[in-house]
């Protein structure tokens, strides 16, 4: 990570707020991947952090990508101009899923023309690819256990497991082909069962397929959820892999492709959040600090994401439990209610926070007029 006195230089030169990228942490997160699921073909979940430094800075590294929308996917097709339109085709198909299982027509029928990689999830969305993007390969995302993690998606995403197999016959009666199977075992998951739960429900699913006559899959994507090491309570990452590898091995040959969409586990530990202290007050006997970067801006995790992030001072001195507030009008711009920072902090004195690189600063909005911080990109 980044030294405090490399952030206090950074901020004295560009102000604040400073949303700071560490590239050469990104690469060390890709290769730590690579190096304990070497089966595996990260798709890095641009959702997490769509900046394009780093969306090149993964290309470069060998990974492929996952997109939700048709601007990510642009982002993404950004990076392969340079290619030759046949190269730039094939890179498409193996380096890009759309992995957003419900599409709206008008993103189908321009995704067609590059015969993409799509994920489907039920009867409705078989229709409309077969109308308006035959030419895609399907990938269907089945419903797994999401018990243990940050982030729940099980209830919004995934075909029962007892509809599975009609879905994969009824996709392949309309003409289209059902390359494999997804899943996504919820965000920040720490309970490593998911996986081994979900994978074998996949392998179920694959011979349910043979028996009823359906060979032509070959493909496992493992979806997201590799935590991040935001504390001590998440195990190291070599432990989950051991768990996946195994599960992996035992069930699916060697010829079968294996995906996985990391986001969060690539990008979470490579930023950190430079604020400065705009004000400061007591109430009702609380010391409360209010700084320039709040939820509407590099924060926005602690509302969408669930997520809490820790703030530290560059200044030392007795410290007390206090509440830390963001720049705007809106009540609900709270950083957090219970954070332990010096009590002699003054307006001006900056504040950072570590491992904010998901999910933060990509859902930045303009509200009350206040921009979103400023972007500085290192040892790219």
């Amino acid at each position: 990570m980044i030294s405090p006195t490399a952030l206090k230089k950074l901020a004295a030169k560009h102000g604040t707020p400073l949303f700071v990228v560490d590239h050469s942490e990104l690469r060390a997160n890709y290769a730590m991947f690579k190096k304990y699921l070497p089966r595996v073909q990260a798709y890095y979940a641009v959702k997490a952090n769509s900046d394009p430094a780093i969306v090149r800075t993964f290309y470069k590294a060998g990974a492929s990508f996952d997109v939700a929308s048709m601007p990510e996917f642009e982002n993404v097709h950004e990076n392969i101009k340079h290619l030759p339109a046949k190269a730039r085709q094939d890179w498409i198909w193996d380096k890009i899923i759309y992995a957003n299982p419900i599409k709206p027509i008008e993103t189908l029928r321009e995704l067609n023309q590059y015969k993409p990689l799509v994920t489907f999830d039920n009867f409705e969305e078989i229709k409309k690819i077969k109308k308006h993007a035959p030419q895609a390969g399907l990938v269907l995302r089945l419903k797994v256990a999401n018990t243990g993690a940050m982030v729940e998606l099980s209830s919004k995403f995934g075909a029962s497991p007892g509809e599975a197999v009609d879905m994969i016959l009824e996709a392949d009666r309309q003409g289209l082909t059902v390359e494999g199977l997804s899943f996504h075992v919820g965000s920040q998951t720490t309970n490593f069962e998911n996986y081994v739960q979900a994978i074998n429900l996949s392998a179920n699913i694959y011979q349910e397929a043979r028996d009823r006559g359906y060979t032509k899959m070959n493909l496992l994507d493992i979806g997201g959820g590799f935590p991040a090491p935001y504390d001590a309570s998440v195990k190291p990452f070599r432990e989950l892999a051991n768990v996946i590898n195994r599960e992996l091995d035992r069930l699916f040959p060697k010829g079968v492709q294996i995906l996985a969409e990391p986001g969060r586990f690539f990008c979470a530990t490579a930023a950190t959040a430079v604020s400065k202290i705009v004000g400061k007050a007591v109430r009702d006997g609380k010391l409360c600090y209010y700084i320039n970067d709040g939820v509407y801006h590099t924060f926005s995790g602690v509302i969408f994401d669930h997520c809490h992030y820790h703030l530290k001072a560059f200044k030392k001195g007795p410290t007390q439990i206090c509440s830390v507030f963001g720049p705007t009008c809106d009540a609900l711009d709270v950083v957090s209610m219970a954070e332990n920072l010096p009590e002699n902090l003054e307006i001006g004195d900056l504040l950072y926070s570590e491992q904010i690189g998901a999910y933060s600063h990509a859902s930045s909005t303009y509200f009350n007029g206040f921009p979103p911080a400023v972007v500085i990109h290192v040892n790219e």
